[in-house]
């Protein structure tokens, strides 16, 4: 048989029942053998040792201990709801976590999945078709110069065909102007990139800093910040105008300063709050930043449209 185990209240109501048992057989016992005479008798001849002031010290000393008892078990209790709170939030995190961490993983197989497809079709086309020609150019007999002419210029182009896609390749992987140029040109470059495919929105970017290589971290979340947040605005916002602001301020508790991204919009902004930290990739903006010690808001402006805010403080070593 299965022995259900007792409730905090039934062993509460038990201990009180043992309490009130032990008090009545105290009472019956002092009843009994007249303990209050016997201690008064004792107590009498040594008066001046002020013995029969002894039940009241204790009874002092016994509501002592209870309030003392009582103050303890408030703060216990409040301490375990503050330590329910914070399991709660870092349950919360960890869920957020492992949403996240799934999420990268599901993102890491769909751009290894495109890049498989676009290896396949796109490399393998044109390297087939480089393989053709270079057949009719060996089958060719020697005085067919148009036709070894025409096959030359059709290689030249498919090997241009391959060098633009895998140019496009690497570009996604890792911007290459921010190796070569710094931030500044290539968050122009990818702003660029963006005008072309979105003709009708409107591009502003105003870049206020003495320099623009502030380490590998930073610039890296930094360039993907922009790149995330237009890629944003060109799925969700329906916007007509984007403003691009970076700029260097002075910090008042990092000499090194603090580096000040803006994002804004004129779109239509989030229309359900929980927009804002439902997407993936708002959510990875803010953990980017906060990696790096700084803060990310993300908000819709007070005059319509979509707000991006990120502070990152420098390192020292970038001052």
């Amino acid at each position: 048989m299965r022995i259900r185990p007792r409730t905090n209240s039934a062993v509460a109501w038990a201990d009180f029942a043992l309490v009130v048992s032990a008090t009545v057989m105290f009472a019956i016992v002092s009843a009994h053998f007249e303990l209050g005479e016997a201690i008064s008798a004792w107590t009498h001849p040594r008066e001046r040792y002020q013995l029969d002031e002894l039940p009241g010290v204790l009874l002092v000393m016994a509501l002592g201990g209870a309030w003392f008892a009582w103050r303890r078990t408030g703060e216990a209790r409040r301490e375990l709801q503050r330590r329910f709170v914070i399991e709660g939030e870092l349950t919360a995190a960890l869920s957020e976590n492992r949403r996240l961490e799934r999420e990268n993983m599901r993102i890491q197989e769909e751009e290894r999945r495109i890049l498989a497809r676009e290896l396949h079709d796109e490399l393998g086309q044109y390297l087939n078709a480089i393989k053709l020609e270079a057949v009719c150019l060996r089958s060719s007999g020697p005085s067919d110069g148009t036709q070894t002419e025409r096959s030359a210029a059709s290689i030249v182009a498919i090997v241009d065909q391959v060098q633009a896609t895998v140019r496009d390749m690497v570009r996604r992987l890792r911007p290459a102007g921010l190796d070569e140029l710094g931030l500044a040109a290539a968050i122009e470059e990818c702003i660029d990139g963006w005008r072309r495919r979105l003709p009708a929105v409107r591009f502003e970017y105003d870049f206020t800093a003495p320099r623009s290589n502030w380490g590998e971290a930073v610039n890296m979340t930094l360039y993907r910040l922009v790149q995330e947040g237009l890629t944003n605005v060109a799925r969700h916002s329906q916007a007509s105008s984007v403003a691009i602001s970076l700029q260097q301020l002075a910090g008042s508790s990092n000499p090194a300063g603090v580096i000040r991204l803006d994002i804004r919009d004129d779109g239509v902004g989030i229309v359900t709050p929980r927009a804002s930290t439902s997407g993936v990739g708002l959510t990875g903006m803010r953990e980017r930043v906060e990696s790096l010690g700084g803060r990310f808001e993300a908000v819709n402006a007070a005059h319509g449209g979509f707000h991006i805010a990120a502070s990152i403080p420098l390192p020292e070593l970038a001052v």
